[in-house]
């Protein structure tokens, strides 16, 4: 049986904090982070600690780890940063060969601790410990088929889902491989998995590889120690540990990692990559790599394109801290327009359950990003920012430069317009609340109150990679899902708000 730590309200899911008063904020929020880590004779809960802690940016709602040394597995998840949620104590207490870690971001309606992971399953093999990063397109089908085996289901989580498939196969007479395969098999959508068992760790990708997943080794002091491995959806969680990255775990993928060593399984057909592109031009860190490009490299590229597809006559390049910075730097290079910061971000914002005042929700945007008047006073702008979705932050913060000083605001955007919404694991809004899926570029312009707007297009945007342009998932540009989705889900995406993470 896993011996769970205390967690102060984990143990009662119904005690729920209010939800943090970043909820409206103008960008869409990834859905989480993985990390799994297989290393005897290593301090195996340290380094999910700050694995995760390299992928907070993916999520900021709640933080999970779980340790297993052959049958014993001990968790602990609670609402918070990953510094809030854990301190050296509960860390000792976390002992074992392997570690399963999991940073989230609910979308509304599913925030509370009971949705936290690891999602932990019993089996006859033993206690199985899943994070998930994805979202899952057939939930109401597997949901109902788990129901109807008279589940007793904990969570509103699609991730729950999973693992509960991979137990009933494991149940059935299957080992950990070969429930595992079970369950992905019956699983469509997104889902990139790293998943801990008392024989050892696996790791997936769903077959179009919508979310990412990487593999590192860790190799530590001593030649005598076997080779210790490492799983996580970038390779910024890598670098903090001081692991070494292999490559990308392969769409529709598993691998099996042991005292053995690390095996690869091919379990659905090949078909053509599918990578969120999102990932590229905003989630994931600036210092994160995929299949061997910097995404720092990429972004300052695409700021590059878009000084020539959308140039604006200016006197300063500015960037939207701070994911809009490395475009803006690369508009600044091929404009020949000076790059200054006119924004500087308050780093120490983070999230906060204490809620702002009317005043302070109209003052809004200076909360986090305040204007330098001295370097806007009598400047024409060019404001570069890597996406718009409703424009309400992109309204204030214009209003904001004007106030500092700035005679004209120009913004250009390293991406295309967002008009539908995605399934696939990030949180955006319905399409009529997306700005440009309601109105064209000129109403958007006047929307948000800028002298000029210009958007990168997907041909661009796809072309700038390193990598084969169809390899990519464009669908909240272009409305092409690569996994269908229901009707269903399309209609009402209220579902899809109460199932995903």
């Amino acid at each position: 049986m896993p011996n769970h730590l205390p967690s102060n309200d984990c143990a009662n899911p119904s005690v729920q904090p209010p939800l943090p008063d970043d909820r409206g904020s103008d960008k869409p929020q990834e859905a989480c982070g993985v990390f799994g880590v297989y290393a005897p004779e290593e301090d195996v809960a340290n380094l999910a600690y700050f694995g995760l802690f390299a992928l907070q940016h993916r999520g900021q709602e709640s933080a999970g780890i779980a340790t297993l040394q052959g049958d014993r597995l001990q968790i602990y998840k609670h609402m918070g940063l990953v510094s809030q949620v854990f301190n050296e104590g509960i860390l000792a207490d976390l002992q074992g060969d392997i570690a399963v870690g999991h940073t989230r971001y609910s979308t509304t309606g599913s925030s509370h601790v009971g949705n936290a992971q690891p999602v932990i399953v019993e089996t006859r093999l033993g206690s199985l410990a899943l994070a998930h990063n994805g979202n899952l397109v057939n939930v109401t089908e597997l949901r109902e088929a788990l129901l109807d085996k008279n589940h007793n289901l904990l969570t509103t989580t699609d991730s729950e889902l999973i693992a509960l498939a991979m137990g009933d196969a494991v149940d059935s007479g299957g080992d950990w491989v070969q429930g595992a395969i079970s369950a992905f098999k019956r699983c469509q959508g997104a889902f990139s998995l790293v998943i801990g068992t008392p024989q050892g760790i696996l790791g997936t990708r769903d077959p179009q590889g919508i979310r990412p997943l990487v593999i590192g080794v860790l190799n530590g002091d001593s030649d005598s120690l076997p080779t210790r491995y490492v799983l996580a959806s970038e390779t910024c969680a890598l670098d903090i540990i001081g692991a070494t990255y292999v490559r990308s775990v392969k769409p529709g993928e598993l691998v099996w990692i042991t005292d053995s060593g690390i095996t690869s399984l091919q379990w659905a057909d090949q078909v053509l990559p599918k990578l969120c592109v999102f990932e590229m031009i905003y989630f994931s860190r600036p210092d994160s790599c995929y299949e061997g490009e910097s995404l720092y490299s990429y972004r300052q590229r695409l700021g590059q394109v878009l000084a020539k597809d959308s140039p604006a006559e200016a006197d300063l390049v500015m960037g939207v801290p701070d994911s809009g910075i490395p475009a803006a730097i690369g508009f600044s290079k091929v404009s020949g327009i000076p790059y200054g910061e006119g924004l500087i971000k308050n780093r120490y914002v983070g999230r906060t359950f204490i809620q702002p005042n009317q005043h302070m929700r109209e003052v809004g945007i200076r909360m986090k990003l305040n204007p330098l008047r001295d370097v806007l006073i009598g400047k024409r702008v060019v404001v570069i920012d890597d996406s718009i979705v409703r424009g309400t932050t992109s309204r204030k913060l214009v209003q904001a430069l004007r106030d500092a000083g700035a005679t004209e605001v120009h913004m250009r955007i390293s991406s295309p317009p967002v008009t539908h919404p995605c399934f696939y694991g990030i949180d955006t809004d319905n399409q009529d609340q997306l700005v440009a899926a309601t109105r064209s570029i000129e109403a958007i312009r006047q929307h948000i109150g800028v002298d000029s707007l210009g958007y990168l297009s997907v041909e661009s945007m796809v072309n700038t990679t390193l990598n084969e342009p169809e390899h990519f998932c464009t669908a909240c540009f272009t409305g092409d899902y690569p996994v269908p989705v229901p009707d269903s889900m399309k209609r009402s995406k209220l579902m899809l708000e109460t199932l995903a993470h």
